[in-house]
Protein backbone atom coordinates (compact mmCIF):
# COMPACT_ATOMS: atom_id res chain seq x y z
CA UNK A 1 0.00 0.00 0.00
CA UNK A 2 1.58 3.08 -1.35
CA UNK A 3 1.85 5.99 1.12
CA UNK A 4 2.11 9.90 -0.43
CA UNK A 5 2.36 12.64 2.52
CA UNK A 6 3.23 15.87 0.58
CA UNK A 7 4.01 19.01 3.03
CA UNK A 8 4.15 22.38 1.27
CA UNK A 9 4.64 26.25 2.58
CA UNK A 10 1.96 27.14 0.03
CA UNK A 11 -1.45 28.34 1.61
CA UNK A 12 -4.03 25.48 0.30
CA UNK A 13 -6.96 27.91 0.82
CA UNK A 14 -8.92 28.41 -2.02
CA UNK A 15 -7.03 25.77 -4.10
CA UNK A 16 -8.59 22.88 -5.35
CA UNK A 17 -7.26 20.01 -3.60
CA UNK A 18 -9.25 17.40 -4.79
CA UNK A 19 -7.48 17.74 -7.94
CA UNK A 20 -4.11 17.43 -6.44
CA UNK A 21 -5.18 14.30 -4.34
CA UNK A 22 -6.81 12.43 -7.70
CA UNK A 23 -3.65 13.37 -9.78
CA UNK A 24 -1.26 12.05 -7.31
CA UNK A 25 -3.29 8.55 -6.29
CA UNK A 26 -3.81 7.84 -9.97
CA UNK A 27 0.31 8.76 -11.04
CA UNK A 28 0.93 6.81 -7.63
CA UNK A 29 -0.73 4.08 -8.75
CA UNK A 30 -0.29 3.47 -12.16
CA UNK A 31 3.85 4.24 -11.87
CA UNK A 32 3.80 1.58 -8.84
CA UNK A 33 1.83 -0.66 -10.54
CA UNK A 34 -1.12 -0.39 -7.49
CA UNK A 35 -4.87 -0.21 -7.09
CA UNK A 36 -6.04 3.80 -6.83
CA UNK A 37 -7.75 2.21 -3.94
CA UNK A 38 -4.80 1.08 -1.63
CA UNK A 39 -2.56 4.47 -2.33
CA UNK A 40 -3.07 6.84 0.38
CA UNK A 41 -2.19 10.97 -0.09
CA UNK A 42 -1.61 13.09 2.72
CA UNK A 43 -1.52 17.11 2.13
CA UNK A 44 -0.48 19.61 4.48
CA UNK A 45 -0.38 23.25 3.34
CA UNK A 46 1.58 26.16 5.46
CA UNK A 47 4.05 24.31 6.26
CA UNK A 48 6.86 26.44 7.56
CA UNK A 49 9.50 25.45 4.70
CA UNK A 50 12.60 27.13 3.82
CA UNK A 51 14.60 26.22 1.18
CA UNK A 52 17.63 27.49 -1.32
CA UNK A 53 17.78 30.10 2.28
CA UNK A 54 14.46 31.90 1.29
CA UNK A 55 10.80 30.66 2.74
CA UNK A 56 8.84 30.91 -1.67
CA UNK A 57 6.77 27.87 -2.61
CA UNK A 58 8.39 24.79 -2.06
CA UNK A 59 7.45 21.14 -1.37
CA UNK A 60 8.61 18.37 0.13
CA UNK A 61 7.34 14.65 0.00
CA UNK A 62 7.95 11.31 1.05
CA UNK A 63 6.81 8.28 -0.27
CA UNK A 64 6.60 4.84 1.52
CA UNK A 65 5.44 1.47 -0.54
CA UNK A 66 5.59 -1.97 0.21
CA UNK A 67 7.71 -2.99 -3.15
CA UNK A 68 7.63 -1.72 -6.62
CA UNK A 69 9.88 1.42 -6.01
CA UNK A 70 13.03 0.52 -8.59
CA UNK A 71 15.38 3.52 -9.73
CA UNK A 72 13.32 3.73 -12.95
CA UNK A 73 9.92 4.37 -10.53
CA UNK A 74 11.57 6.67 -8.51
CA UNK A 75 12.52 9.03 -11.66
CA UNK A 76 9.18 9.34 -13.24
CA UNK A 77 7.23 9.28 -9.42
CA UNK A 78 9.40 12.45 -9.05
CA UNK A 79 9.11 13.42 -12.68
CA UNK A 80 4.87 12.64 -12.82
CA UNK A 81 4.63 14.48 -8.71
CA UNK A 82 6.93 17.52 -9.99
CA UNK A 83 4.61 18.13 -12.70
CA UNK A 84 1.33 18.15 -10.36
CA UNK A 85 2.86 20.39 -7.94
CA UNK A 86 4.33 22.77 -10.83
CA UNK A 87 0.53 22.69 -12.29
CA UNK A 88 -1.50 22.83 -9.50
CA UNK A 89 0.33 25.11 -6.89
CA UNK A 90 3.07 26.60 -9.35
CA UNK A 91 5.75 25.21 -7.30
CA UNK A 92 8.67 24.99 -9.07
CA UNK A 93 10.38 21.07 -10.12
CA UNK A 94 13.90 22.81 -8.60
CA UNK A 95 12.00 23.65 -5.39
CA UNK A 96 10.55 20.27 -4.91
CA UNK A 97 12.41 17.59 -2.60
CA UNK A 98 11.24 13.44 -2.34
CA UNK A 99 12.12 10.94 -0.15
CA UNK A 100 11.29 7.36 -0.85
CA UNK A 101 11.08 4.16 1.25
CA UNK A 102 10.83 0.76 -0.46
Amino acid sequence: MPCVQISTNVCLDGVDTDAIFSDATRVVAQIIGRSEKFVMVIMKGSVAISFERNKEPAAFAEIISMGGITSEVKKKLIFQLGTILLEKLSIPRTRFFVKMTN
